[in-house]
Formats: structure tokens, sequence, C-alpha cells
């Protein structure tokens, strides 16, 4: 004997009180003329709202709380050096992802930073609304207030949907920023060493 189905009560928390990030994402794709109903599009405001929360979630994150858990006392003074971090970002402008590669190096004093600490205090800044320009600056200054080497370097080198896919729509074009602090700043042979060890491929 076949049993009538019985349709899924719905969660009335969630009825109550709609995810305001899916409910945007709806209405947008609304305005855009889709049908939100058909089911291609059923599960996206959820996965959208998701991916949204992940690709910003530097915001929930303090970088001095990730370096200073791994900053150690070492007797040493040579250019220490993290490169070809890769990097993923969203433009605040369009909201379009940029990606690319970051390169840090500082001059130690008397204190050195894990080295896993530096990648992932590169996401902290690159998981939130960025412009580039701005996350070099932030990821060479924060270094620079945690352990105060003698000075610090930063290099990002990324593409940028906005300019890849809109706009211009130059495919091949790559932006490049620096940050020199310290003695990066002020001594030019500080300064080309990094940037030789950065050009080197291994």
């Amino acid at each position: 004997m076949k049993t009538k189905h019985t349709p899924a009560i719905a969660d009335p928390e969630q009825t109550m009180n709609p995810d305001p990030l899916e409910e945007a994402v709806r209405a947008m794709l609304r305005e855009l003329g889709e049908d939100t109903g058909r089911e291609g599009l059923l599960k996206t405001p959820e996965r959208v709202a998701k991916s949204l929360r992940f690709l910003t979630s530097g915001y929930h994150q303090e970088a001095g709380k990730v370096l200073n858990d791994a900053v150690y006392s070492v007797a040493y003074d040579e250019m220490v050096i993290v490169k070809d971090i890769e990097i993923f970002s969203l433009c605040e402008h369009h909201l379009l992802p940029f990606f690319g590669r970051c390169h840090v190096a500082y001059i130690p004093t008397q204190k050195v930073i894990g080295l896993s600490k530096i990648p992932r205090l590169v996401d902290v800044f690159a998981r939130r609304l960025q412009i580039q320009e701005r996350l070099t600056n932030q990821i060479a200054e924060t270094i620079m207030e945690t352990i105060k080497p003698q000075g610090v370097g930063v290099i990002i080198e990324a593409k940028h949907l906005c300019m890849i896919m809109r706009g211009v729509e130059k495919q091949n074009s790559v932006a490049v920023t620096s940050a020199m602090l310290g003695a990066f700043r002020d001594d030019e042979q500080t300064r080309a060493e990094f940037l030789r060890l950065v050009r080197e491929r291994s």
C-alpha cells in the first residue's frame, strides 16, 4: 500500500529570519532578469552567500593575533624571504577577483616570525574587499609594527578580472605594487637584493 508523501516542513527559524545576504543575492538575480525559482538557481543565493563570507573572512581575524603566537627571539640579522605566496582577493570597486603572487621579505633585529604565519597574514588582508595598493601596505606595516625589523619589503603581482573581463579588457595585464619600509627603502643594495631574489625562479 502506497503511503502519502508528506512535504518537508521548512525550518520556522529560517522562515522568520532569512539570511539577509542570501536575500540580497536573490534580489540581485531578479534585478538582472533571472527567474530565481528555476532549478539551476534555487540554491544559488545560499552558495553565493557562503562563498562571499569565506572570501571576506579576513574581517573576522586580527592580524596581530595571527603573528603574535609565532614570534621568536633569534640571533639572525640576514634577509628572510617568503616568495610566490598565492593570493586571491576581491576588488572593492567591482567585487570581481584579483589573483596572483605575493613576495614578502624582512631583515630581523631580535625577532623572527614563524614562516607559515606570513602566508596566513597575507590571507587575513586578502580575504577582505581590497585594492592591491592597500593590501601591499597592510602586509608590510603589520610586520613592521609586530617585530620592529630593520626593514620590510612586499611585492604583489596580480591579474584583475575587472581589467580582463570588462573595462579595458586587457587579458595579459599584470598589476605590480610594492611597499618598502626601513632598510628596503633607505638602502639601495638591500632593495636590489630583494628584487633579484624575487626574480630568481627555482
